[in-house]
């Protein structure tokens, strides 16, 4: 198992690579998060506009 760990000798580099893909999967995924709710906001303001331009 410790074999598996030390991936011959270039442990740092193959786990540092893990790593790094696993933090930018997560900033991915809370960015798309981020970005989804300014697009709704922006949408509901959009047709509260247009919804309040109707009524008048």
């Amino acid at each position: 198992m410790s074999e598996f760990f030390s991936q011959g000798g270039y442990a740092f580099f193959v786990w540092g690579a893990y790593g790094m893909v696993a933090v930018l999967l997560v900033a991915e995924i809370l960015q798309l998060r981020a970005q989804r709710r300014t697009i709704l906001a922006r949408l509901g303001r959009l047709i509260r506009m247009r919804d309040s331009g109707v009524n008048q």
